[in-house]
C-alpha cells in the first residue's frame, strides 16, 4: 500500500509540522482535549508513556537520595509576595481560588503554578539542626500556569510534572546539587527517551524567577526548533531567608539554608514526538514505549494461527517485553497503519507459512526493515533488538542534531542560520541589549551558554568581546 494512503489524515511533516503534531498527538490518542480552555486529557496510550518516564525517573532520583513527598494543591497568596521576583515572574500565570463552599475566602489561594513557596514553608518549620540537613525530596504531582497559547504536553494550563526540592547546610553542596540533578536528566533525556541534548547555563533573562543560576536542558526538534525539556536551579539562599529556612549549625549560630529546585513534565512526550516522529506518525523508543510488539495474526481464519500468535505473546511477556496481539476483525494492512501510526517499535508477523518454516516476520518501526526471526530464539532476538533500537535512535537522532549546529559572527549570520532551522552557536558580549536584539531581528532566544574555554571570539550582536559562547535557536 502506498505510504501516502496510510497517512492521508496526517498532515504533511516537512510543510505543516504544528498541524502534523496536532494530528499525531490526537489520532494515536494519546490525548483530547479537556472542555476548560487550554487543558488536556491524558488518554490511556499517552499516559503509559508517562508512567514509563516517571518510573524510570523515580528510580534515578530515588539512587540519587531523594524521596518522594506530596504538598498541598492550594497556597495562600501571602506566600507568594515574600520572594518579590518569584512572585513577578509568575504573576500573570498564577490562577486564584476566591471563593469556597459558597461563600468569599479570607485569603486568596494560588492553585500551585510550582511549590518553592509551600516547600519552603514547611521545610522552615522542619529543619531546626545541621544534623537535618541535607533535606532532598521530590513530589510528582499536577500544576497550572493559565497560559494564552497553549498546545497538548508542549504548553497546556495544567500538567503533570515532578519537582524536586532540596535545602544544603553551604553554597557548594547546593550547587554541586543543582549541576548533579542537571546530569541525571541528561542521562535520562539519552539514555530513556533517546533524546541528546545541550546543557548549561541560562542568561539572566532567561533564568527561573527567584533563581540565582538556572540550568537548562535544551533538545532539537525535527523542525530545528528547540525545546527546553528540563531544568535545575540554585536558588541560593533567596527562599531560605524568605521562608526563615535556618538551622542550629556546629558552632551554635544560626545560619540560613542553601535552596535548589528541578523539574521536568508532560513536556518530554512532547519532546518525544518532535524529535523522532515521521510521516507514518509516532516513533517510540523501546524504554518508554506502552506496547513494546505488537504480534499481527496473518490468514487469522486459519487453524493455529491465532493459537501460535497467543503462545507467542506469552512467551514474549514472560520475558518481560511489553507485548500484545491485535486479534480485530480488520485487514493487516490496516492494522500495519495502526501500529505504525502509533509508534510500536517492533511488530511481528504470523501466518500459516511462517509457522510451517518456524518463523515469523519482523518489523523495526525505526527504520521500517523487515526480516524473518526464528520462533525458537525470538524473545533473546527480540529483545536484542530493542536494544539495538534503542542504541539506534539516539545515534540517529544524535547525528541529525550535529549536522544541524552551524557557527555565526554576525547577527545576520544568526537570522540566516534560524532560519534555516539550525541551533546557531555564536560569541555574546553578556550585555541584555544584545539578546534582545536577536530576539527582535531572528526571533531566537538564549537557549544555554555552552562556553568553550581558551576560544576567543568577538560578539556576534555588537563585535565587542565575548564572555559566552551561546546556542541561540527559535524555540517552543
Amino acid at each position: 500500500m502506498d505510504n501516502k494512503q496510510f497517512v492521508k489524515e496526517i498532515a504533511d511533516i516537512e510543510n505543516e509540522f504544528a498541524q502534523w503534531y496536532t494530528d499525531v498527538v490526537l489520532k494515536t490518542e494519546l490525548v483530547d482535549y479537556g472542555p476548560v480552555k487550554g487543558t488536556m486529557v491524558i488518554r490511556p496510550y499517552g499516559y503509559a508513556i508517562w508512567e514509563n518516564i516517571q518510573k524510570d525517573m523515580d528510580d534515578r532520583f530515588k539512587k540519587a537520595g531523594s524521596k518522594n513527598a506530596y504538598f498541598p494543591l492550594l497556597i495562600p497568596m501571602s506566600f507568594f509576595t515574600k520572594e518579590a521576583e518569584h512572585v513577578e515572574g509568575f504573576a500573570p500565570e498564577v490562577a486564584v481560588v476566591t471563593h469556597a463552599g459558597g461563600a468569599k475566602l479570607e485569603e486568596p489561594l494560588a492553585i500551585r503554578p510550582t511549590s518553592e513557596t509551600i516547600i519552603g514553608t514547611m521545610y522552615s518549620k522542619w529543619i531546626q539542626s545541621y544534623r537535618d540537613l541535607p533535606v532532598i525530596m521530590n513530589q510528582w504531582c499536577n500544576v497550572m500556569r493559565w497560559e494564552k497559547t497553549t498546545r497538548p504536553f508542549l504548553r497546556t494550563s495544567e500538567f503533570l510534572w515532578q519537582e524536586g526540592h532540596t535545602v544544603h547546610a553551604s553554597e557548594e553542596e547546593a550547587q554541586e546539587e543543582t549541576l548533579r540533578m542537571l546530569e541525571v536528566y541528561r542521562q535520562f533525556m539519552e539514555e530513556t527517551l533517546a533524546i541528546p541534548v545541550f546543557t548549561g547555563r541560562k542568561t539572566e533573562k532567561e533564568k527561573f524567577a527567584g533563581a540565582v543560576a538556572t540550568y537548562g536542558l535544551e533538545a532539537m526538534m525535527l523542525d530545528g526548533k528547540s525545546l527546553q525539556i528540563g531544568t535545575s536551579h540554585y536558588l541560593g539562599q533567596n527562599f531560605a531567608k524568605a521562608f526563615d529556612i535556618k538551622y542550629l549549625d556546629k558552632d551554635s549560630a544560626q545560619k540560613y539554608g542553601y535552596t535548589t529546585s528541578w523539574g521536568t513534565s508532560t513536556r518530554m512526550i512532547g519532546g518525544l514526538i518532535m524529535a523522532h516522529g515521521d510521516q507514518r506518525g509516532l516513533v517510540l523508543p523501546p524504554k518508554v514505549a506502552p506496547i513494546q510488539v505488537i504480534i499481527i495474526p496473518i490468514a487469522a481464519h486459519k487453524g493455529g494461527v491465532n493459537e501460535k500468535a497467543i503462545e507467542l505473546r506469552d512467551k514474549l511477556v514472560n520475558a518481560g517485553i511489553r507485548a500484545e496481539i491485535d486479534m480485530r476483525e480488520s485487514s493487516p494492512g490496516w492494522k500495519f497503519n495502526e501500529w505504525e501510526m502509533k509508534g510500536v517499535p517492533i511488530r511481528v508477523e504470523i501466518g500459516p507459512r511462517d509457522i510451517e518454516n518456524g518463523v515469523a516476520v519482523i518489523m523495526r518501526r525505526d527504520t521500517l526493515e523487515k526480516s524473518n526471526i526464528s520462533l525458537d530464539t525470538i524473545e533473546n532476538d527480540v529483545n536484542n533488538l530493542l536494544t539495538t533500537i534503542q542504541k539506534d535512535m539516539l545515534e540517529k537522532s544524535r547525528a541529525r542534531r550535529d549536522k544541524k549546529i552551524v557557527e555565526a559572527d554576525s547577527l545576520d549570520g544568526i537570522l540566516k542560520g534560524v532560519e534555516g532551522k539550525n541551533f546557531v552557536k555564536a560569541g555574546w558580549c553578556g550585555c541584555r541589549e544584545c539578546e534582545d536584539k536577536v530576539k527582535e531581528v531572528a526571533q531566537a532566544t538564549a537557549r544555554v551558554m555552552c562556553d568553550e574555554e581558551g576560544v576567543p571570539c568577538k560578539c556576534a550582536i555588537c563585535g565587542k568581546e565575548a564572555k559566552h559562547k551561546v546556542i541561540f535557536a527559535r524555540a517552543y
